[in-house]
């Protein structure tokens, strides 16, 4: 087996891990926070323990995914 055959199979796993570290998130769930509304809260919430954990998990794993990608491309 080649890269060339395994990284579709990696890309997928991925955008699986991805996808579900993305809604495992907390949201602020107003309207007006989804297009950049602060949502009533007076100053800038800092992310703690597992929440800050799942934010930098989800960071390393796009990062990993668009590497995929690229590599997917330059390859083939």
């Amino acid at each position: 087996m080649t890269i060339v055959s395994i990284l579709p199979y990696i890309q997928i796993g991925l955008s699986f891990v991805l996808v579900t570290l993305v809604l495992v998130q907390q949201t602020d769930a107003s309207l007006g926070a989804a297009f950049g509304g602060s949502g009533g809260e007076g100053a800038e919430r800092t992310r703690r323990g597992l929440e800050r954990t799942l934010f930098q998990s989800t960071i390393i794993v796009a990062i990993l995914f668009v590497v995929s990608v690229i590599a997917s491309i330059l390859i083939s």
